[in-house]
């Protein structure tokens, strides 16, 4: 019988996913990653005066706990408080500070689930590792997920491709109404438990109030970009992404505005007026740190810029250096920090980081 260890995260995803497994006649080992530790995050690694006390993992673990007793199965624990800093929130804190906007969960999948993990699951004799996550793998090259709603593969795409072998996604050809009903007919205490939010294994919290643990606050000003008016006052441009329209807080405004960039020397956020204002579109974007599943040197390809978008249609040229140039029609929004992922139809080829934004060539100053 082969032996597959499976991430156990206390939700509805993976504790389905370990119980397919059973009925697919493996022998099924659950580990549960502890990644945040407020406590210790604050005292050692952070700020020792954070008022940070949610520990939202404890719960989890808990939860999947009960969930492997129900499915008979073991549950070991394994501590990466350290890593998850070193790996995942240091980077999501350096790019922050650079006025990007930066997805840490990619970078947890690279660096602690798809990595340390796997060698933690070595160590409990695994054939194969597993996790919760909405994909498909055929002949180890990654696929979207048949719930093109709930499809994570944006999340795993800058994954190497040996980083994929021995790798079982269980639920990735099932919908997620599916899963829930399968979880209610186990009678699992997890079957009505909400999908998780926020940062990846830090939860869902103020995002504001825990930021500033970390980083200082630092006032400026908020301008419009067409006419250099200040508008109002910004509470520290690490708070603020390109496209964002809510939570400006300027007062007497009718019509909708919209953050179109940052001056970090100057500490000042730049605004425009209008859903379709010329300064939020871009046409091309240097990307950096390109990691490809599968390259096939082709020049045209389907990609996503932030999670939940639609595929576009991009040209790509290849650059030295891990970087290439995407071209696309007219795109709003574009933000540098993101993960730009690259698609051959439903197969996940590679993604990177979007280091600058374009229009007609020029790099658009703001960035």
């Amino acid at each position: 019988m082969k032996k597959v260890v499976i991430g156990m995260s206390g939700g509805v995803d993976s504790s389905v996913a370990a119980y397919i497994l059973i009925k697919q006649g493996y022998e099924v080992i659950g580990l549960f990653m502890k990644n945040w530790d407020s406590s210790t995050n604050n005292d050692v690694f952070g700020n020792p005066n954070a008022t940070d006390s949610i520990c939202t993992q404890e719960k989890d673990y808990q939860d999947a706990k009960e969930v492997c007793e129900k499915l008979n199965i073991p549950l070991y624990r394994v501590n990466f408080v350290k890593e998850y800093w070193d790996y995942v929130f240091k980077y999501f804190l350096d790019e922050l500070n650079r006025g990007r906007t930066p997805n840490p969960d990619v970078m947890c999948n690279k660096y602690i689930k798809f990595d340390l993990f796997v060698k933690e699951a070595k160590k409990l004799n695994a054939d194969y590792v597993a996790t919760g996550h909405y994909a498909r793998l055929i002949n180890n090259k990654l696929y979207k997920a048949l719930d093109n709603n709930k499809d994570q593969t944006y999340f795993l795409s800058m994954l190497k491709k040996e980083q994929l072998n021995n790798v079982i996604f269980p639920i990735g050809e099932m919908n997620k109404s599916e899963v829930r009903k399968i979880a209610k007919e186990l009678n699992l205490n997890i079957a009505e438990k909400k999908d998780s939010t926020g940062i990846c294994f830090i939860g869902e919290r103020h995002f504001k109030d825990f930021l500033k643990n970390y980083l200082p606050n630092k006032r400026g000003d908020i301008v419009n970009i067409e006419n250099n008016e200040v508008l109002g006052k910004h509470i520290g441009l690490m708070y603020y992404t390109i496209g964002q329209r809510r939570g400006l807080n300027i007062g007497g405004s009718k019509d909708c505005l919209y953050v179109v960039g940052k001056d970090l020397e100057k500490n000042i956020l730049y605004v425009c007026y209008g859903d379709n204002n010329e300064y939020l579109y871009s046409d091309e974007a240097l990307i950096e740190n390109v990691s490809w599943i599968n390259k096939y040197n082709i020049d045209e390809c389907n990609a996503k810029f932030r999670y939940r978008q639609k595929d576009n249609h991009v040209k790509i040229t290849y650059l030295e250096n891990n970087e290439i140039i995407v071209k696309y029609d007219k795109l709003k929004a574009i933000t540098p920090g993101q993960i730009c992922v690259l698609y051959k139809e439903d197969e996940c080829i590679g993604a990177g980081i979007i280091k600058e934004v374009r229009k007609k060539g020029s790099k658009l100053w703001y960035l």
